[in-house]
């Protein structure tokens, strides 16, 4: 069975995190790709809002994954310590 899968908002900027989270929730329970082809901004809280994600999947036994990204993403991503491989990436103790 393959992952559900989820397009990303191009701007993952203030605004765009509470639908972020609500559409999050809405596919718990499954595993979920995000694509991210599309992404040219991420702000921090969307990145909290992912990580957070993470744990939550992680914690469910089920994948997540961020497929795609968009090299403004990736290099977005770098600056706040992450790339796209390891943003999706629970490790406890993290």
């Amino acid at each position: 069975m393959s992952a559900a899968v989820m397009v990303l908002e191009p701007r993952l900027d203030l605004r765009a995190t509470g639908p972020l989270v609500e559409a999050l929730i809405a596919r718990r329970g499954e595993d979920l790709a995000l694509d991210a082809g599309a992404v040219t901004q991420i702000g921090a809280l969307s990145v909290q809002a992912l990580r957070a994600a993470a744990r939550s999947w992680a914690e469910d036994g089920h994948a997540l994954s961020l497929e795609n990204a968009s090299s403004d993403l990736a290099d977005q991503l770098g600056l706040l310590g992450f790339t796209p491989e390891t943003l999706t990436i629970w490790e406890a103790g993290r």
